[in-house]
């Protein structure tokens, strides 16, 4: 799976990471759901750390599609209502 981390490039998920990002995209809906919204930046920062520190960068001239865009780090809690809604970026 690729995932882009917008503003900041793409990144190469193994198969074994895909689950737990999964399971992180669900926490996170349920966070904006719930209305919570530091519980909802404490798991969307786990996300962005896994990709970041566990999967492999697509280099730069690789014109990879995206499987998934995560939205930038700094996102805003108002901004996370509108995206992690349903099943979340990461479907099931």
């Amino acid at each position: 799976m690729i995932v882009r981390i917008a503003g900041q490039g793409q990144y190469e998920v193994p198969a074994e990471l895909v689950d737990r990002l999964n399971a992180l995209d669900n926490e996170a809906v349920a966070a904006v759901e719930a209305g919570d919204e530091a519980k909802f930046h404490e798991i969307f920062g786990q996300m962005v750390s896994l990709v970041e520190s566990d999967c492999t960068p697509v280099p730069d001239d690789d014109l990879a599609v995206s499987d998934v865009i995560l939205p930038p780090p700094d996102l805003t809690f108002e901004e996370a209502q509108a995206e992690f809604t349903g099943e979340g970026l990461i479907p099931d």
